[in-house]
């Protein structure tokens, strides 16, 4: 694995059990009924667990990266969307424009674009990080690799860097963002190769397809299924190098990075999705680590949710990517830990304390 990826595999510890039952004690203190904000208390211990301290810190301000790269798989006609749409929409993004770009101006969140295989050249004046790793993007999955594994290797180590570099600027939370114009079928791939589940009930209609290219989809990836069973079996690595995205394997350097670095990782879709259940095969015990940041409509995006034991922080029906139902999720992350850090105890406030009714 990439130099950066691998430091970063080997400092992501377990969470602080120390923390997170002084987080859960606190939570029974203060000046409210015991579980009378819901999951909000859930989160705070999270989030104590995974900082190591009680209470835990605001996780302000936080970081999205968005990840684009383009994928080969779309010569197959799985997707109704043109390859050069991924330029086009990292252009809006560097300008400001997109989805992400509002959501994350409300939340006070800084975006980085990272371009680690975009297709069609990009401007000059078109300001990303520019990290490729495989100029064109990757390989058409229902016909070879999608990249070799010294390119997935790459692709990990430009996650981890870009994790590490914002949280060494001051990010106290990561959001996961990606574009790629096809990469929902690579996604599909991923998560029915590591779960096990049919391509049927994992391929969902990315960008918006009819009923005819969606069953076409669903047999594009279990063509590519077939033709990787060797890869799937040797691992996550060469299921990753095999079937993913230049961004997907971004995104999973970016969660295991963000991981080692002690900030809570807010993740989002099917994408996303499918680069933390890559990330947990990789290095166990990362998801524990990050927060889902909402449900995609996306059917892949709830079998990761199942399989890894998660809860979406939001259910909006969103299906965008970006990173955008992360961002969203973000002012709830926020409130879970301010929480724990502003409101008064029983003790404090001079109030009774009637237990749990």
């Amino acid at each position: 694995m990439g130099s950066r990826f691998a430091a970063a595999a080997e400092n992501v510890r377990p969470l602080d059990a120390v923390a997170e039952a002084e987080a859960a004690a606190l939570q029974d203190r203060l000046t409210k009924p015991r579980g009378a904000l819901g999951r909000l208390e859930e989160i705070g211990v999270r989030l104590a667990a995974i900082a190591g301290s009680s209470p835990p810190p605001v996780p302000r301000p936080a970081a999205v990266a968005v990840f684009a790269a383009d994928h080969g798989v779309v010569d197959e006609g799985v997707t109704a969307w043109p390859r050069e749409v991924t330029a086009q929409m990292v252009a809006n993004f560097a300008a400001g424009g997109a989805a992400i770009n509002v959501l994350a101006r409300q939340m006070g969140a800084s975006v980085t674009v990272v371009d680690v295989g975009v297709a069609t050249p990009l401007p000059a004046e078109c300001h990303v990080l520019r990290r490729v790793v495989r100029a064109g993007g990757t390989a058409n999955i229902a016909r070879e690799p999608a990249m070799t594994l010294d390119e997935c290797r790459a692709a990990l180590d430009v996650g981890g860097r870009v994790a590490s570099d914002l949280v060494g600027s001051g990010a106290k939370a990561l959001v996961t963002g990606d574009m790629g114009i096809g990469n929902t079928t690579a996604a599909a791939a991923l998560i029915a190769a590591l779960t096990g589940r049919p391509a049927g009930a994992v391929t969902g209609r990315g960008a918006g397809i009819d009923d005819v290219v969606w069953a076409h989809k669903v047999a594009v990836v279990e063509a590519a299924l077939a033709l990787h069973a060797g890869a799937v079996a040797r691992g996550p690595l060469a299921t990753l190098a095999a079937l993913g995205g230049l961004e997907i394997a971004a995104l999973a350097g970016f969660v295991v990075g963000g991981a080692a670095a002690g900030v809570p990782v807010v993740v989002d879709g099917v994408i996303a999705g499918a680069a933390l259940l890559v990330a947990e095969r990789l290095v166990p015990g990362v998801a524990a680590r990050c927060l889902a940041g909402h449900r995609s409509v996306e059917p892949g995006a709830t079998a990761v949710l199942d399989e890894l034991g998660m809860e979406p922080v939001l259910d909006l029906g969103l299906r965008l990517g970006e990173g955008t139902g992360a961002c969203l999720a973000l002012p709830v992350v926020e409130s879970a830990a301010r929480v724990l850090r502003e409101m008064a105890t029983f003790d404090g406030a001079g109030v009774t304390d009637k237990g749990a009714g």
